[in-house]
């Protein structure tokens, strides 16, 4: 009923993604169909199929943790059972999601994309559901032959007696637990909380609008490029830039892509490229964290994350990091605990993503991919602070910094 945090969502669905993707691509092959994955996306030859948020599983994965939580509390079984069927749900959603996402491919190669669309797509996801629980209790079943106890299925799951039975004395035999007062004054207290801040409004620092940043930072020249209205859609940004930039006579260059939030509320928020990567097909081979006491922003020596990625015979190095109301932030559990902070003590949730990215040769060694990113933050860190506010500020008011 309390849904866990945007961020936590996000995260988890990715990575079920990325193994549902595999796994159903798996199927498919032992169909004796060729297919290629790249990330999410699986491809057929003629036909292409997103594994997109909504095929991730989660929406199997709640629904089914729930039941199966209900089922573990009412087997008459050991403790050790019932953990186990309730700890199930996420292989079995897993498998049978995959599963799912192998049939659809296998229909979609015989019979076009008609098969992944509409009601059968979603008649699909009901059987499959309906599927989870008929295992879930064929588990059940199989426990209770093991423990030596032959039960039917009908007998699997029993309501306690006592749970429908009338108090002795009417109402005013029942106690209430000390927890329900403690529940009541936090809800009221909460509500109290709520009812106070719901005329405060964010501070909006002022800052330079991304459409006026140079396309040219020392001996860097650049051209801007320029996100599609999906990503736009997905993103919820407020402002951002991309820039490719070389310098001269040098082949390999560096993209520099930076996301700007005014306000992180109401599920706009900082996407972590470590989820994004995997999306694209892209392998993440090292990841770890780097400082740089000669570099500063906003006062603060930088401290970024540093990861090696690829994608069949490409390599690529990418920094980046989280510019958070003057912090620079490499973790994404800290991004949301400051956010959380910031909020009550500052009233602000604004905040950035920077992110620079650049090729690696065949040939070449990583370390001069190395010097090619960090002789650019030289000439970007000076300029980029007019862009992306610090904890000092002068409030904006109204003005937008929409790019």
């Amino acid at each position: 009923m309390v849904p866990f945090p945007a961020f936590i969502l996000n995260n988890l669905s990715s990575k079920l993604q990325l193994i549902s993707s595999w796994l159903g691509v798996e199927f498919i092959r032992a169909c004796d169909i060729m297919v290629y994955l790249e990330g999410n996306v699986i491809d057929l030859g003629n036909y292409k199929l997103q594994v997109v948020d909504a095929c991730s599983g989660l929406r199997y994965l709640f629904p089914l943790a729930s039941l199966a939580f209900l089922c573990a509390y009412l087997f008459k079984g050991p403790f050790w059972q019932k953990l186990l069927i309730f700890l199930s749900a996420m292989p079995l959603t897993i498998f049978m999601n995959s599963f799912r996402i192998g049939v659809i491919g296998v229909l979609v190669d015989n019979w076009g994309t008609e098969m992944a669309e509409g009601f059968l797509h979603d008649f699909e996801g009901w059987a499959v559901f309906l599927l989870c629980m008929a295992l879930l209790f064929i588990e059940m079943w199989i426990f209770s032959r093991i423990s030596g106890r032959k039960l039917a299925f009908s007998e699997l799951v029993q309501i306690p007696d006592d749970w429908g039975r009338a108090p002795v004395n009417g109402f005013s035999a029942g106690r209430l637990n000390r927890s329900v007062y403690a529940v009541l004054v936090l809800l009221i207290a909460g509500a109290g909380v709520s009812e106070m801040s719901k005329g405060r409004e964010d501070v909006i620092p002022q800052r330079k609008a991304f459409l006026n940043f140079p396309t040219k930072l020392g001996n860097w020249q650049g051209r801007n490029d320029y996100l599609s209205q999906f990503y736009l859609n997905e993103l919820k940004l407020t402002d951002y830039v991309i820039v490719n930039f070389n310098q001269p006579g040098t082949q390999n260059g560096v993209n520099f892509y930076s996301a700007y939030y005014q306000s992180q509320r109401k599920g706009a928020a900082v996407h972590s490229p470590r989820s994004c990567i995997p999306g694209d097909g892209w392998q993440i081979i090292s990841y770890g964290q780097q400082e740089f006491p000669e570099f500063t922003l906003d006062g603060q020596s930088l401290e970024l994350n540093r990861a090696v990625i690829q994608k069949g015979e490409s390599r690529q190095l990418v920094y980046f990091w989280f510019q958070q109301r003057g912090r620079t932030i490499t973790n994404e559990y800290m991004v949301k605990w400051y956010l959380f902070y910031d909020a009550i003590m500052m009233n602000r949730t604004d905040g950035a993503l920077v992110r620079l990215v650049t090729p690696v040769d065949k040939a070449e060694d990583i370390a001069l991919a190395d010097k090619r990113l960090q002789s650019f933050l030289r000439d970007l860190l000076p300029e980029l602070g007019n862009y992306l506010p610090g904890k000092t500020i002068v409030p904006a008011g109204n003005v937008s910094a929409a790019g």
